[in-house]
């Protein structure tokens, strides 16, 4: 089945949509950043991660009331099952003068507060993850260069393939997308119950895999572009390019449809560890979709304008 066969939709006639659309959710995003910040998971501030296993079905509200009670202060929520809990706390343990971690009186703060309060139902620790602030701070660091990285890269690539302006335009619609989906993680972030929008390692991986999805949507209009203007030779390149968009407008729109109902699936049936991966994912897939009709190529015709115009003086 295909869908948006023979459309002749002016998209790059109306760019100033898209550009007005984009400019407010970056507007938006960036004073949500600028007034809120954005929040960040152990990954990048320094905690630790403790993951408990009770031999009986427990209540959230129990376990946050037996750790208040050991003085245990957190993110409390499922992990899998009905007995398995995830703990995040910001408080680090204490490293002695080797380096060396030693958990164990956390660990007993912990089995103190349970034991307490919840007396009938077992515990045990499966695992307790501890991040401290100077490698929170190179994991941060290296998240940063692993986005700007892949972004250099393909820079490259597109150079090569296509045009430096192609390139350039590629890179900012791509880097507007994450910036617009960083920025509704700010602005979001504890709307929704449930739904933790801290930006850790798994946030980081959703960003670069938005990265290479927007660059793929964006690629292969180029090159039907690249296709068009060798056929339509009498075409201005407006016209070329708004050729282009509708030729795969199917095609995009059946790779988003089908990739955001996967992580609308995920998102639900996922859990709670996955659900910021799939709702990153899915604003992503949205905002990709349509920097890569309504900006992409529209970037492309405002820089060869430019170049025209300054010609012609």
């Amino acid at each position: 089945m295909r869908l948006f066969q023979n459309t002749n939709y002016d998209f790059i006639g109306n760019r100033k949509f898209g550009y007005v659309v984009s400019i407010v959710l970056l507007v938006i995003g960036l004073g949500s950043m600028a007034i809120r910040g954005l929040h960040y998971g152990i990954d990048f501030k320094g905690g630790t991660e403790i993951q408990l296993r009770f031999e009986k079905p427990v209540e959230i509200s129990e376990v946050r009331r037996a750790l208040n009670f050991a003085g245990i202060n957190g993110e409390i929520k499922r992990f899998g099952g009905e007995t398995e809990i995830l703990v995040r706390t910001e408080m680090v343990v204490a490293a002695d003068a080797e380096g060396q971690r030693d958990v164990t009186a956390l660990e007993e703060k912990i089995g103190s507060g349970i034991t307490e309060i919840l007396k009938d139902n077992p515990m045990k620790i499966m695992r307790i993850d501890d991040v401290g602030p100077k490698i929170a701070e190179d994991m941060k660091t290296s998240a940063v260069y692993a986005i700007l990285g892949s972004l250099l890269i393909v820079l490259i690539y597109i150079t090569i393939r296509f045009e430096f302006k192609f390139a350039v335009s590629a890179i900012v619609a791509t880097f507007h997308d994450v910036l617009v989906v960083l920025g509704l993680f700010s602005l979001l972030y504890g709307l929704f119950p449930g739904l933790n929008l801290e930006v850790d390692q798994t946030i980081i991986a959703a960003f670069l895999t938005i990265v290479g999805y927007s660059l793929n949507d964006t690629v292969i209009v180029f090159d039907r572009i690249r296709e068009y203007r060798k056929i339509f030779k009498g075409d201005t390149l407006e016209t070329v390019m708004n050729k282009s968009v509708n030729s795969t407008l199917s095609r995009t729109f059946m790779t988003s449809f089908t990739t955001f109902i996967v992580m609308i699936v995920l998102y639900i049936f996922g859990g709670e560890t996955t659900r910021p991966f799939a709702f990153g994912m899915m604003l992503g897939i949205a905002i990709g979709t349509f920097s890569s009709i309504f900006v992409a190529s529209a970037l492309v015709l405002e820089w060869d304008n430019r170049i025209s115009s300054k010609k012609l003086n």
